[in-house]
């Protein structure tokens, strides 16, 4: 069974999230931040992250830094689902190691489309 992490500030946005993501047949975890990101994925390695940019404590381009980083998380898919929409903040989230960069809103049929493209085509996922 595939994992997602999806990691939010916004309570709403991660339930809409893991709905769409349920009739897949996925496992969905849930962070509110950066930091409490990375202690489910102490607990729990997720196949793929979904992240918010702006968080309190650690924000998005440090969790996907830090998962990037590391030697037992670095091959990690991380999307990242941001209000910020100009250039630089995506060339800022790629240059991070994001996988994909999607602007809030976006369409739900995008985020599916885009987890499936990224799971198909990463050798590290089961």
């Amino acid at each position: 069974m595939v994992t997602i992490l999806v990691v939010d500030d916004s309570q709403s946005l991660r339930k809409i999230v893991g709905e769409l993501l349920n009739p897949l047949g996925v496992k969905v975890i849930e962070a509110s931040n950066g930091i409490e990101a990375q202690k489910r994925m102490q607990e729990t390695t997720p196949d793929l992250v979904i992240t918010d940019l702006v968080m309190p404590q650690m924000n998005g381009y440090q969790l996907c830094r830090w998962i990037k980083n590391n030697t037992s998380t670095r091959n990690i898919p991380v999307v990242i689902c941001s209000t910020k929409s100009e250039d630089h903040d995506r060339y800022w989230g790629m240059k991070q190691g994001a996988d994909a960069y999607l602007i809030k809103p976006f369409e739900g049929i995008e985020l599916l489309k885009t987890i499936q493209y990224i799971l198909r085509n990463n050798s590290s996922v089961k």
